[in-house]
C-alpha cells in the first residue's frame, strides 16, 4: 500500500479523527436508511483505513479513539508535572550539594549537565514514537541550561544582563521544534518578548530590568511575533503559528489596556489624558480589526483574542465612566445588557458565516 511519506503528526492525527467521524456518520446513515455499503465494498474501505491507522500509529503513536485522547491528555499532564518535578529536583540537588565542590568542578558540572540532557533528548526522542518522554527530558534540558548560566555568573560574578535571555530564548526554539513541545515555545517567546523590551528601554534611556515601566517597549516583539508565522514554514509543526499570533495579540493589547490607564508611562511627551485616550481608542478599533481578520481567515484564536480585548477595553471605559456615579445595581445591569448585546452580535455573526458555508456546499 502507498501513503503520503511525508505526513506530519498533526496531519496524521487528523487524518484518524476523519477516519472515526466517517465510521459514525456512515452508522447514522445506515441507521437512516440513506446509504448502505455492500460487503465488499465496505471490506475495501474499512481495510484501506485499518492499515492507514496501523501505518500512522506505528510513525507517530497517534490517538485511534476517542479514549485514546482522553488519555492522551493525561500523558501530557504527567509529562508536565514530571518535567517540573524533575527540574526542581535538579534545583535543590545542585543547591544541597554545590558548597562542597571546588569551583573546576563546579564549571565542569554545570557545562555537562546540559549536554548531557540534550544528548538525552535526542537519544529519547529516537526510540520514542508518542513524544511525551522525550518532551518531559527537552523540559529538563532547558531548566538544567537556565541553571547552567545564571549559577556560572554567580560564580565569575557577572554582572546580570538581558543577553542570557538570547541563548535561553534559542534553546527554547530549537527545542520545541525538535520535539514539539508548545510549553518550550511560549518560554522562547516570553524570552525574545523580554528581550526586546528591554533592548527597547535601553535605548530609551532606562535600566533594563526596569523595561516594564514602559510598556510601548513591547510592541516591536509585538509584531515581530505576529509576523513569524507568515516568515518561518510550519509544515511539521502546525499547531505553532496560533501560539505566535495569540502571543503577539496579548503583547500588542495588554501595553495598550496599560496605557489607556496610566498615560504618564509613555514615551510620549504629550498630556497624559490624551495618551490614555489615544490608547483607549486604540484599544477599541484594534480589537475591532483583530475580530474581523479572524473571521475572514478563519483563525479562530485571533478572533477569541479581539472578542476577549474588546470586553476589557469597554468594561474598563464603562467603570471609569459611571461606577462612581451610578448605582451599583444599574451598573452591572448595564453590563450584563452589553453582554447580551456582545453574544446576539457574535451569533448573527455566526449564522451568516454558517449560511455561507452551506451555500458553498
Amino acid at each position: 500500500m502507498e501513503w503520503p511519506v511525508n505526513i506530519t503528526m498533526q496531519q496524521a492525527q487528523q487524518r484518524a479523527e476523519q477516519i472515526q467521524a466517517f465510521r459514525n456518520e456512515l452508522v447514522s446513515l445506515e441507521q437512516e436508511g440513506v446509504l448502505t455499503l455492500d460487503a465488499a465494498e465496505r471490506q475495501r474501505v474499512f481495510g484501506h483505513q485499518r492499515r492507514l491507522l496501523d501505518d500512522y500509529t506505528h510513525l507517530y503513536d497517534i490517538d485511534r479513539s476517542e479514549q485514546a485522547s482522553q488519555l492522551s491528555l493525561g500523558m501530557r499532564i504527567a509529562s508536565l508535572f514530571g518535567a517540573l518535578a524533575l527540574s526542581a529536583s535538579v534545583f535543590f540537588l545542585f543547591h544541597q550539594f554545590w558548597g562542597n565542590f571546588s569551583t573546576t568542578v563546579q564549571v565542569a558540572v554545570l557545562a555537562a549537565a546540559p549536554l548531557l540532557m540534550l544528548a538525552a533528548t535526542v537519544l529519547v526522542q529516537r526510540y520514542d514514537a508518542s513524544g511525551y518522554f522525550a518532551k518531559l527530558v527537552a523540559l529538563v534540558a532547558f531548566a538544567c541550561f537556565v541553571l547552567d548560566v545564571t549559577m556560572l555568573g554567580q560564580i565569575y560574578n557577572i554582572t546580570p544582563s538581558d543577553k542570557a535571555l538570547l541563548p535561553w530564548a534559542a534553546l527554547a526554539f530549537l527545542l520545541a521544534y525538535a520535539c514539539r513541545v508548545r510549553l518550550l515555545l511560549v518560554v522562547g517567546i516570553l524570552c525574545v518578548d523580554a528581550y526586546i523590551a528591554a533592548r527597547v528601554g535601553t535605548w530609551g534611556g532606562i535600566y533594563w530590568l526596569g523595561f516594564g515601566e514602559r510598556p510601548e517597549s513591547f510592541f516591536p516583539a509585538a509584531a515581530l511575533l505576529l509576523l513569524a508565522p507568515a516568515i518561518i514554514r510550519h509544515r511539521d509543526n502546525a499547531d505553532f503559528p496560533p501560539m505566535y499570533r495569540v502571543f503577539g495579540l496579548l503583547t500588542l493589547f495588554l501595553p495598550m489596556l496599560v496605557m489607556s490607564n496610566w498615560g504618564e508611562s509613555s514615551y510620549l511627551d504629550w498630556d497624559a489624558d490624551a495618551i490614555e485616550g489615544m490608547y483607549q481608542l486604540a484599544g477599541f478599533v484594534g480589537s475591532v480589526l483583530v475580530i474581523w481578520l479572524g473571521v475572514r481567515l478563519r483563525w479562530n484564536e485571533v478572533v477569541n483574542t479581539g472578542v476577549t480585548f474588546f470586553v476589557i477595553f469597554l468594561y474598563t471605559k464603562l467603570f471609569d465612566w459611571w461606577w462612581e456615579t451610578m448605582p451599583k445595581y444599574q451598573f452591572f445591569l448595564l453590563l450584563g445588557l452589553i453582554a447580551v448585546l456582545v453574544l446576539l452580535v457574535l451569533k448573527r455573526l455566526r449564522s451568516v458565516k454558517s449560511r455561507v458555508a452551506g451555500e458553498a456546499s
